[in-house]
C-alpha cells in the first residue's frame, strides 16, 4: 500500500517507526490489535507518550504547540499507528474543536482551552446529536436563553462518544428561534460538572458503553465560552465536520484491517489451498484494495489542499462515504475469514471476563468485535444518506 514519497517523508516514516517501536506499550498495542475497549487511563498515557514528544497534534501549527506536520507526514504518521496497533488520538478536542477554536476563537479562548487539550487537562465531547436532530444538525432543539453575563441551556444531546469520560463539550445550541432554523445556533463550550447536567450511558451492540446520552436542565454557561458570534454557529459547524469527515476516512485503519484480512485469510487452509486461493474470496480483497488506494491518493490530494489553506469541501464527503464502505467490507470479509467462530459472543467473552478466553483463534473475537461496532460508521459523523446528498448537491447541481 505504500505510494511513492520523497526521501525526506521516508525519513519521517522511519522516525515515526523507531517511535512506535520504542515508546508504544505492547499491552496497549495488543489491546487494539484485539478490538479491546481502552480504559480511559490507557487513552491518557498514549495521549501523554505522544505529547511528550510532540507529536499529539500533528495537525495544528507549531503556533499553537503543534507538530505543523504537512498534510504527507500526517498520512504516513496515521498510516504507520494504525500499522503498529497504535491507540487512536482522539479527534474532539484535537482534530474537531482545536481547529474551529484556532480559526474562530477568541485569543483568551486559544490561549485557555488550546495547552489543556494537549496537557491532558480536558477531555473533550460533541455535543452535536439530537433525538430527531442526528443527521439533520439544523433541527437541534437545545435552547440556550441569554440571562445577563451567562446562557441558560436546556435540552439533551446523545449519540455523544465517550461522554462519561469527559470534562467539557462543544455544543450547538438554538439561540434563535426565528427566521431559517441554520441561522438561530450557536456554538457553545459547556463545562461537564456544571450542576444540571447528567450523563446516561448507552450501550452499544458489541456491549460496550461507548455513547451516552446528555441531558441539559438550567445549566448556566458563561458567555465567554460562546466561540465567535452568536447565531453563527452553523458555519463553524460546517467547518468542524469537514474535518471530522476527513479524519473517519479511516484509511490508516483500513489499511491495517486490510494486512490483517490477508493474514487471517491466508492461514484459513482447507484442502490444502489458502482462503485467498479461493478465486472469488481472492477477487473479493482485490476490489477492496483497489478501492483503498484509490481512497487514499484521493484523501492525500484533499489534505494537500488543506495545507495550501484550501478549505476542505465536498472531498471530506466523498472521503467519509467511500471510508465508511470500505472499512465495512474489510471487517465483512474478515468476519467471513474466521468462519464460525465468528458468531456473536456475549461481550463477557468477547472481553475475556475472569480470564474466560472465547473460544476459536484470538482474531475471531476481534473479527466480531469490529463487525458489530462498525456498523455505525454508516451513521456518525453525517450518515451516508447525508453525504449522497452534499455530492449531489455540491458537485453534481442536482
Amino acid at each position: 500500500m505504500d505510494m511513492s514519497f520523497s526521501p525526506e517523508d521516508e525519513a519521517f516514516r522511519a522516525e515515526v517507526r523507531q517511535f512506535l517501536a520504542d515508546r508504544l506499550p505492547s499491552r496497549l498495542s495488543e489491546k487494539v490489535r484485539l478490538q479491546q475497549e481502552l480504559t480511559k487511563a490507557e487513552i491518557e498515557e498514549w495521549h501523554a507518550t505522544l505529547n511528550e514528544r510532540g507529536w499529539l497534534a500533528g495537525n495544528w501549527p507549531k503556533e499553537f504547540g503543534g507538530a505543523g506536520w504537512t498534510a504527507i507526514q500526517r498520512h504516513i504518521f496515521e498510516e504507520e499507528s494504525a500499522r503498529a496497533f497504535a491507540p487512536r488520538v482522539l479527534p474532539f478536542g484535537i482534530a474537531m474543536l482545536g481547529p474551529v477554536l484556532q480559526k474562530f476563537g477568541s485569543k483568551e479562548q486559544q490561549d485557555r482551552f488550546l495547552p489543556r487539550i494537549l496537557n491532558g487537562q480536558d477531555w473533550w465531547c460533541q455535543g452535536y446529536s439530537e433525538p430527531g436532530a442526528g443527521s439533520d444538525l439544523a433541527a437541534v432543539k437545545t435552547t440556550a436563553v441569554r440571562d445577563g453575563d451567562h446562557y441558560v441551556v436546556n435540552g439533551q444531546k446523545t449519540w455523544t462518544t465517550l461522554g462519561q469520560h469527559a470534562n467539557w463539550i462543544f455544543c450547538l445550541v438554538r439561540t434563535r428561534t426565528e427566521g431559517k432554523p441554520q441561522e438561530g445556533i450557536s456554538f457553545l463550550l459547556i463545562d461537564m460538572t456544571t450542576p444540571g447536567i447528567t450523563v446516561r450511558p448507552i450501550v452499544l451492540l458489541e456491549g460496550t458503553p461507548e455513547v451516552n446520552e446528555v441531558f441539559f436542565d438550567d445549566v448556566r454557561v458563561p458567555v465567554e465560552n460562546l466561540v465567535g458570534e452568536e447565531n453563527q454557529g452553523w458555519t463553524y459547524a460546517k467547518y468542524l465536520l469537514t474535518h471530522e469527515r476527513t479524519n473517519i476516512a479511516g484509511v490508516g485503519f483500513a489499511t491495517a484491517g486490510l494486512a490483517a484480512l490477508k493474514r487471517i485469510a491466508r492461514a484459513q487452509v482447507a484442502n490444502g489451498k489458502s482462503l485467498l486461493d479461493n478465486p472469488l474470496f481472492a477477487a473479493r480483497v482485490a476490489q477492496v484494495e483497489i478501492d483503498l488506494m484509490a481512497m487514499s491518493t484521493t484523501n492525500l490530494r484533499m489534505l494537500a489542499q488543506a495545507a495550501a489553506g484550501q478549505a476542505p469541501g465536498v472531498e471530506s464527503s466523498m472521503l467519509k462515504l467511500k471510508g465508511t464502505q470500505i472499512r465495512q467490507a474489510i471487517n465483512d470479509l474478515t468476519r467471513r475469514a474466521v468462519g464460525p467462530w465468528a458468531l456473536a459472543f456475549p461481550s463477557e467473552a468477547l472481553e475475556g471476563a475472569n480470564d474466560d478466553r472465547p473460544p476459536g483463534p484470538p482474531e475471531a473475537a476481534a473479527a466480531t468485535r469490529a463487525y458489530l461496532n462498525n456498523r455505525k460508521l454508516s451513521i456518525y459523523g453525517g450518515s451516508s444518506e447525508v453525504q449522497r446528498g452534499i455530492i449531489a448537491k455540491q458537485m453534481l447541481g442536482l
